[in-house]
């Protein structure tokens, strides 16, 4: 009697056995991908750049003599859930903006340029389409922060991630001069709080957000909806502001002691993080009206503010710290460079009663008008 034969396996293998491609990695798909997304990424460049991409190892040749002692910045992240939203939508031309603010926006923090940066992207499997996309993106924000994108890496993960998945991250290298380095120490009694105004969610609290939103509302990406004069969708993917060279001018133009990126944790426990031992940040909602995403969040979902405060930015996306001296010449540089900002409250001596729990050295006083 003749061997049985098990069909799905023998369907699954040609003539020639199992190859890396029948496992799911397409080597040509990335050499493709790699070619297609050329164009954007030599656009994402600066003179300190060696070669081109493709190499093993991204090459920049960093001119030190204007510094007196260089530090080098360093900052990696990603953009969280907000992917769903892209993948849900089919619409990746946004996302890698998201990326380049979440890392640059950080660099920033301390004073450092952004130098350059480096991407992840893994994928369920490499449509090189796809991938172009998304590192245009990638590249048009790179442009927006002045620094470079030297390369990185696209990963095929088939059978850990779905055909149409990825996720992605960067990390990115930024200089300093040591003696202008921005950092708590420099923050005095008397201070005042400028804030710039965010474009959205940015990249932080999507799993609230698209929980209260698409599963509890059950509201339709596709949908439109007045108060934001677009689709559901179109709001989740408003990319998030880059504010890394409006950051750089301010510390041109005044005396500026810190910054603060308004990321996950909201605006108390970012704030608290720039804020030295002894001193307190009161902040008023009343100087601002956090846009109606948040509205939107915080009534179909019944989340209360503290959570709503804790999660996201509430719409405002960096704080500036500066002397009173110098407030008047910031909003004007930021106003000049088409940033929403105003004056957001102060930094006072501690009292002793703020209590140990994060966040607890910002007060946020009083109530959001028409919120």
């Amino acid at each position: 009697m003749p061997p049985t034969t098990d069909n799905s396996t023998a369907n699954s293998l040609d003539s020639r056995g199992a190859s890396y491609a029948s496992a799911g990695v397409d080597i040509e798909a990335g050499e493709q991908a790699v070619e297609a997304l050329r164009p954007y990424a030599e656009k994402a460049s600066r003179p300190e750049v060696l070669g081109g991409i493709g190499g093993f190892a991204g090459l920049f040749a960093p001119k030190l003599g204007r510094y007196t002692e260089p530090v080098f910045a360093a900052s990696t992240d990603g953009v969280g859930t907000k992917v769903a939203i892209a993948q849900a939508m089919d619409k990746h031309d946004t996302i890698g903006l998201d990326l380049v603010a979440m890392v640059v926006d950080d660099l920033v923090v301390c004073g450092a340029e952004p130098l350059f940066l480096q991407d992840y992207i893994a994928v369920g499997r490499l449509v090189p389409e796809q991938i172009a996309t998304i590192v245009k993106g990638i590249a048009e924000g790179c442009q927006q922060a002045g620094c470079a994108l030297l390369g990185g890496e696209t990963a095929e993960h088939p059978g850990l991630m779905e055909a149409g998945g990825y996720d992605l991250s960067a990390t990115g290298v930024g200089i300093v001069d040591a003696e202008a380095m921005l950092r708590p120490e420099r923050v005095r009694p008397g201070d005042v709080l400028v804030a710039m105004g965010a474009s959205g969610l940015h990249s932080n609290g999507y799993s609230l957000a698209r929980h209260v939103l698409l599963d509890i509302a059950r509201m339709p990406l596709e949908g439109h909806v007045e108060e934001f004069g677009r689709t559901l969708g179109e709001e989740l993917l408003a990319p998030t502001r880059i504010y890394a060279r409006d950051c750089l001018a301010l510390a041109a133009e005044t005396g500026v002691r810190t910054f603060a990126h308004i990321t996950g944790g909201g605006l108390a426990r970012n704030l608290e993080r720039v804020l030295p031992g002894g001193l307190v940040a009161v902040a008023e909602r009343g100087s601002w009206t956090p846009e109606p995403v948040f509205k939107l969040i915080a009534s179909r979902g019944r989340v209360d503010r503290a959570e709503m405060e804790k999660t996201f930015n509430m719409g405002v996306g960096m704080v500036a710290v500066l002397p009173p001296e110098d407030v008047d010449r910031a909003l004007a540089v930021l106003t000049a460079r088409h940033v929403p900002a105003w004056v957001l409250g102060e930094v006072q001596r501690a009292t002793g009663d703020e209590g140990p729990e994060v966040g607890s050295r910002v007060q946020l006083r009083g109530e959001h008008p028409r919120f």
